[in-house]
């Protein structure tokens, strides 16, 4: 039950109340989705794994450190419940995939509702672009003889863009929060290796139509996004996996035939992908930092971004966007999550570090277990599952050098399904019980330092050539 309302919340999330529900939407029905899914889950979080991790630790202290922003960047008290309730639904969702998704059907359950998010919009937008996109609906403020200001469209699937030759184009986009093309492209990104759930050995054609048919689908989704972060974030992920198989250098190789190939295929839509092209993103970048360097423990608030640069626009990139909103202490919860996630992660893609599994034991007690139980998964399997989840992982964060999804659902799920994963290892005795919490608030704040430093090094670098 927990897990059919955990997915049903996620599809309301990404497909919008307003979509899913039309009038009915104003009732908050994504509201008691989650409420419904909290409520059957207090007796599984007894007996779960999450309480233990160094992730809901760090959940804690992040949505802390949203509500002191909001406090002392702020300076207003009550804001910090409204950075509570913000941050809060989100920061859940890991709980509850910790939860009740613990076997390798239920993390099947959890990606087909992805993969059907990702299906649709793609789906149903090449379908509103084949009947033809109205161009009369600009956004407010746009004036028709500029060419250089995009805006929206009649379909709600696309957005309109100046493709620098003298005419209009269109990138898809999909609702609510991936209302924009390139948060949409980093969705699917995320979901393509996760497909891989569904693949099975001797099953040519089950695979050609769960796993190859959607990631094609996904990827002519990508190419109309015109996307340069996810198509970047894509090649990156295509490289890592391929490089297990063929090694570094002709992985390497392919990914630089597969760049040169987009860009004939024009996959940017027009766009160049160089450190010119991205001066303005990385303009906001250099301002993200600034702001940082006026309220550098607390930051200027969670969400408040966008009143420190110009044109109100926030400074598309994660990592810049957490430190710059919840300061010093927000990014340090926030690598947290990521050090403790990345570990478990590479931990178990890792075919040398696993070792063979012991048989689980029966819990034995005077009460019947109602949870959803482990999966008895062998060492191969949790290594191959282990490795889409990394992937899927890498392919996030690579695309949120891009972006500024620091505190998305999309995050905290996948950390949830890594750690749902190494705990599979772990009841089996593939892997060692969890890194101690001195090892990881150790890792975590030299992961904080290193993270401010190279984004430092970098906005440097760059203005230095511009």
């Amino acid at each position: 039950m927990g897990a059919v309302l955990t997915v049903l919340y996620l599809l309301v999330y990404y497909l919008t109340p307003a979509f899913l529900f039309g009038a009915f939407a104003e009732y908050r029905i994504e509201a008691f989705l989650l409420g419904l899914a909290i409520l059957v889950s207090p007796i599984a979080l007894m007996k779960t794994f999450a309480l233990k991790t160094s992730q809901a630790w760090a959940l804690m202290g992040l949505t802390l450190a949203a509500m002191l922003s909001a406090v002392f960047g702020r300076h207003w008290l009550g804001g910090s419940i409204s950075a509570f309730l913000e941050l809060l639904p989100n920061a859940l969702v890991y709980f509850l995939v910790c939860i009740h998704f613990k076997s390798k059907k239920r993390l099947q359950l959890l990606i087909l509702g992805l993969m059907l998010v990702c299906m649709f919009v793609v789906t149903r937008g090449l379908w509103d672009l084949q009947r033809g996109v109205p161009e009369n609906v600009l956004a407010p403020g746009t004036a028709l003889g500029d060419p250089f200001q995009g805006g929206k469209t009649g379909s709600p699937y696309f957005l309109r863009y100046y493709d620098g030759n003298g005419g209009w184009s269109h990138r898809l986009q999909g609702l609510g929060v991936i209302n924009d093309p390139n948060d949409f492209g980093q969705l699917l990104v995320c979901v393509i290796p996760l497909t891989f759930f569904f693949w099975e050995k001797k099953s040519a054609l089950k695979n050609l139509l769960i796993v190859i048919l959607p990631i094609c689908v996904m990827v002519v989704g990508i190419y109309f996004t015109h996307s340069r972060g996810a198509l970047l974030a894509l090649l990156a992920i295509t490289i890592l996996a391929f490089s297990r198989k063929i090694g570094t250098i002709p992985s390497l190789i392919l990914g630089a035939c597969f760049f040169f190939a987009a860009t004939a295929l024009q996959f940017t839509g027009g766009r160049d992908i160089s450190a010119s092209a991205g001066e303005d993103r990385t303009s906001l970048w250099g301002q993200g930092m600034d702001a940082f360097k006026t309220h550098p423990i607390f930051g200027v608030g969670l969400s408040q971004l966008p009143d420190y640069t110009d044109n109100h626009r926030t400074a598309h990139n994660s990592i810049i966007v957490c430190v710059a909103e919840l300061g010093i202490i927000g990014l340090f919860f926030w690598s947290m999550f990521l050090f403790a996630t990345l570990n478990d992660a590479l931990f178990i893609a890792s075919p040398k570090k696993l070792t063979a599994g012991v048989p689980m034991n029966a819990d034995v007690g005077p009460f019947p277990d109602l949870t959803p139980r482990m999966d008895e998964l062998e060492k191969d399997e949790i290594n191959r599952l282990g490795r889409a989840g990394f992937l899927s992982l890498f392919g996030f964060l690579f695309a949120g050098v891009f972006l500024s999804r620091a505190f998305v659902i999309t995050l905290f799920m996948l950390g949830a399904l890594v750690e749902s994963l190494y705990q599979m290892a772990l009841n089996r005795e593939m892997a060692p019980p969890r890194r101690s919490m001195k090892k990881v608030l150790l890792g975590s704040a030299a992961m904080a330092v290193g993270l401010l430093v190279i984004m430092y090094l970098l906005v440097r670098i760059l203005n230095f050539f511009h």
